[in-house]
């Protein structure tokens, strides 16, 4: 049995027994009002209800001091980001108090206000997101033919994220971005691929086969994020009319895998035409690579966007702000999490410091107790208070090890007591050597002199 357990089951023996010696107590008292109840038969009979009340009065106090000492709640994170859909109001109070609190809120403001840009633009964003080569920029040209042009008109976007405006046939702007391709060699820029596909209303996941584990991953992420999806199988004139159509039905069977629901007319296949090399034949047997150029056939994606904005079972505005909203939640909980292991190291870093100091300045035996006792508890409750628990819902144990183990956690990336004790033991010896070297030192040349 864990130490910390065996204490409190033998505190709350104690006052049990407290308890006990209290009712014997009571019932000498009550057998001493008794013997005199006939002298007091006249007066009134407040005196046996005054007696029930103490009784139950007592009891319910040690059960209540019981119960604080054995039952343990659950720790819960201070912040945490709740799936249901959030509010602006609850977001931006969450920022305040976050930020009052000493957090790095920048992140999380950023989307905010990156929202309120695109808002006061007005335009309905689709993403063409998909992985690299797959055809987006061409399908992008096939919309739009100027679309070498570049246009920048969403504050705060990276040269990676190319921006192009286009109006459909019912005159609605819309503004067509263009973002790197997932599945490249940098990490980064898959990143931002995805969260700007977050910040649009309607995402066109553009693939030229069956879907890959990293395009699986993907579209779930994006669904848990309540995003508005047409799934553009490109390049489809590499394929027969029958594999088009067992391959849009696969298409369909892999979002339905990860918990999505896709209307088949949010299934399209297009060619965004371009050019190709060819080799020709002449007569005389030479042979020539001539580049031909392939006619786009996008109309159908057309008709499925057309189709998607004209919807109104939840408007596109309100499903891209709650995206933003649970993106913003997200970055915060981040930056919380990282500003509580930042303030956790030096709380305990500053309780390190201050024991030392005190078990050097002890004056007295014993008095280095009470001092590390003080450091300690000090500690422990700012510690709670960072992390929104009470001391009495830990595990003294278990805290004291995660405590050594934060140094662990910020080199390690994981929790590992074992390690965590091991570096704090090396840690020690080293200054201790440090220590008795100086002091060695100090006094060969007290010798010398």
């Amino acid at each position: 049995m864990k130490l910390d357990r065996f204490i409190r089951i033998a505190i709350a023996i104690a006052i049990a027994l407290v308890f006990v010696i209290a009712i014997g107590a009571l019932l000498f008292i009550s057998e001493s009002a008794l013997n005199v109840w006939d002298r007091l038969k006249a007066g009134p009979p407040a005196l046996l209800y005054a007696y029930m009340a103490v009784m139950l009065l007592l009891a319910v106090a040690a059960l209540w001091l019981i119960w604080r000492l054995v039952v343990r709640r659950k720790i819960t994170p201070a912040r945490a980001v709740v799936s249901r859909p959030l509010t602006k109001q609850e977001i931006e109070e969450r920022i305040r108090e976050a930020e009052a609190a000493g957090v790095d809120v920048a992140s999380a403001q950023a989307e905010l206000k990156e929202l309120a840009t695109r808002q006061q633009h007005g335009a309905i964003n689709l993403c063409f997101f998909g992985e690299i080569s797959t055809g987006k920029s061409s399908l992008i040209k096939a919309l739009v033919p100027d679309a070498d042009v570049l246009i920048d008109v969403v504050g705060g976007s990276t040269d990676d994220v190319r921006h192009y405006r286009w109006r459909n046939d019912a005159g609605n702007e819309i503004l067509l971005t263009d973002v790197p391709g997932i599945g490249g060699i940098d990490g980064q820029l898959s990143a931002i691929a995805a969260d700007e596909a977050k910040r649009a209303h309607v995402v066109l996941f553009v693939c030229d086969s069956d879907l890959t584990r990293a395009e699986i991953r993907s579209i779930e992420a994006l669904l848990a994020f309540d995003k508005p999806l047409v799934l553009v199988l490109n390049k489809a004139d590499r394929f027969t009319s029958e594999e088009q159509a067992t391959l849009m039905q696969k298409l369909l069977e892999r979002v339905d895998e990860v918990g999505g629901q896709l209307q088949r007319d949010h299934v399209v296949a297009v060619t965004a035409g371009g050019e190709s090399d060819v080799i020709e034949r002449h007569e005389d047997g030479r042979e020539q690579t001539v580049r031909r150029s392939r006619p786009a056939d996008i109309g159908v994606l057309v008709v499925a966007i057309n189709r998607l904005l004209e919807t109104d079972d939840v408007p596109l505005d309100l499903r891209r702000e709650r995206a933003v909203f649970q993106m913003a939640a997200t970055r915060l909980a981040a930056a919380e999490a990282q500003y509580r292991l930042q303030r956790s190291e030096q709380i305990i870093r500053s309780a390190t410091r201050k024991a030392v100091v005190g078990a050097l300045a002890a004056i007295s035996p014993g008095t280095d107790i009470l001092i590390q006792g003080y450091v300690g508890t000090t500690m422990t409750q700012q510690l709670c208070k960072l992390y929104g628990a009470t001391p009495r819902d830990l595990d003294i144990e278990e805290f004291l090890s995660m405590s050594q183990s934060v140094l662990s956690l910020s080199r390690h990336g994981e929790l590992v007591p074992e390690t965590a004790s091991k570096e704090f033991e090396d840690g020690i010896s080293e200054h201790l050597e440090a220590g008795v070297r100086r002091i060695a030192r100090m006094a060969l040349e007290e010798k010398v002199d």
